[in-house]
């Protein structure tokens, strides 16, 4: 499961600078994680080198798109919701075409087109590239579909325009797809399989993004520390590459050190990592750089290894504890976060148990909780029954929350009266005379603006905090500027 993009920026409409010689509108909505966000960015550059300008009024749009989501139920049902809204729209302006991209377009698709008839053109995730060629299906009045998931595509020749950007952070795709087959998850079925982009291309892209005046990057796949570039080719494949390719091939840890030695000014993240593919060597480079942010993402979604096991993760309860011990020895100042589902299918109340306790073994920094949903096509779906009751669901979910808030505070705490590296990404929130940013261990610190602005690297000394937030007062500039 992977950071879902914040509740803010959900379903927003994306705009992009206008080309005059474009004649045609679209408005195109993202949903859940930073991988759909990331791909949005792909379509709208596809799609305005064919002809379109984005447009963030819906109703003189020629092409409606939205980016979907299939982790839980909630998301699809906010998708329904807004395809109704746009054929309400389409009633008015008939010319207006809507099309489905991503998770939900691959697994609802004959669905969308057949059954409902809700839409007129549905895309899978590897689809992006035959857009032109569905939008003239389209044209002559035919229903257009392409959901074939492909062992090659990363859009690593695609130079993405930044449709939400601030101009100061950037996501970088470098894996698509995931190989891990987690019983509650629909990633493999609607995103295929494990396949990483030509470190080259991403060196490429980080440089454009450099050339900009982009601060920080995010380093972004579906399982990103898992990252292997032999030549091409799935990463299951890799037995069988040639002794040459072995030999010249390129892990996580190396691209992250090729990133980090590249753009020694620039800021680097990296989400989402798993448990078995985050080796030692991957700490030592976050160690050694200080460019690399002291923040590592490592869902671990049940403390028990039973529910693991039926879970189908690679790695235990033991395994997990051990991974986290050499984290805090080999950065002591690192920030770790969670995903954590609560009523897995036979889960009792022991093994919520052990949940709790295992978080009380790492105290993390913040987390994304959620209680179960059974998402049609994953094996638990298929062969597991959704046996936990909601209500007990729900008391279970809340007691993982109430414990991570208390972590939360606790972690928070341990800024106050250190001297933090705050990127300036944005006016606070709550006050137009405060700045916020972020430190290197993903924590939100909002100070007094004074003569600072947004993009630059300040130090910040922590004086109050709250469970997700630090307050504090700047002291000057870093040598990151």
């Amino acid at each position: 499961m992977e950071k879902i993009i914040e509740e803010s920026k959900q379903g927003n409409s994306l705009v992009l600078e206008h080309k005059p010689e474009n004649t045609k509108k679209l408005f195109i909505e993202s949903y859940g994680c930073a991988m759909n966000f990331s791909d949005s960015e792909i379509v709208a550059s596809i799609l305005s080198d064919g002809g379109y300008n984005t447009t963030s009024v819906l109703e003189e749009a020629d092409l409606v798109l939205v980016n979907t989501c299939s982790i839980r139920d909630k998301a699809e049902q906010t998708i329904r919701k807004r395809l109704e809204k746009y054929n309400a729209v389409k009633r008015i302006n008939p010319k207006m075409k809507v099309g489905v991209l991503g998770c939900m377009a691959e697994r609802l698709k004959s669905q969308f087109l057949e059954e409902e008839k809700i839409v007129d053109l549905v895309v899978g995730p590897d689809a992006y590239k035959d857009l032109p060629n569905l939008l003239s299906e389209v044209e002559e009045g035919r229903d257009a579909i392409n959901v074939i998931l492909s062992k090659e595509e990363t859009y690593g020749d695609i130079s993405p325009v930044r449709l939400m950007s601030n101009g100061i952070t950037a996501l970088v795709s470098i894996t698509r797809g995931c190989d891990n087959m987690c019983t509650f998850c629909v990633v493999p079925f609607t995103r295929g399989r494990e396949r990483s982009r030509e470190p080259q291309s991403i060196m490429n892209e980080i440089q454009d993004l450099w050339s900009k005046g982009f601060k920080e990057i995010t380093l972004l796949g579906q399982n990103v520390d898992s990252y292997l570039w032999y030549g091409g080719g799935l990463k299951k494949d890799f037995a069988d590459a040639s002794e040459m390719q072995k030999a010249t091939a390129v892990d996580f840890d190396q691209l992250l050190e090729m990133v980090a030695v590249g753009f020694p000014k620039m800021r680097i993240r990296f989400s989402t990592s798993n448990p078995q593919d985050m080796h030692e060597s991957i700490l030592h480079v976050i160690a050694k750089y200080p460019n690399i942010c002291k923040h590592i993402h490592l869902p671990v979604q049940s403390g028990s290894n039973r529910i693991l096991k039926e879970m189908n993760r690679l790695h235990s309860r033991e395994e997990y504890m051990t991974l986290i011990d050499k984290i805090r020895s080999i950065i002591p100042d690192g920030a770790i976060s969670q995903d954590m589902i609560s009523g897995f299918p036979t889960e009792t109340e022991e093994d919520h148990q052990d949940t709790l306790s295992l978080m009380e073994y790492v105290k993390y920094n913040f987390g994304y909780m959620y209680s179960y949903s059974e998402r049609p096509g994953t094996l638990a779906g298929r062969k597991m029954e959704d046996d936990v009751p909601e209500t007990t669901k729900a008391r279970r979910l809340q007691e993982i929350v109430d414990l991570q808030q208390k972590h939360a505070w606790f972690r928070s705490e341990e800024f106050i009266g250190k001297t933090v590296e705050v990127l300036v990404e944005k006016v606070s929130k709550k006050s137009t005379e405060e700045f916020s940013g972020r430190n290197s261990q993903s924590i939100t610190v909002v100070f007094p603006k004074e003569n600072y602005k947004i993009g630059d690297f300040v130090n910040v000394k922590i004086n109050s905090c709250t469970s997700g937030t630090l307050k504090g007062e700047a002291v000057g500039l870093s040598n990151m500027n």
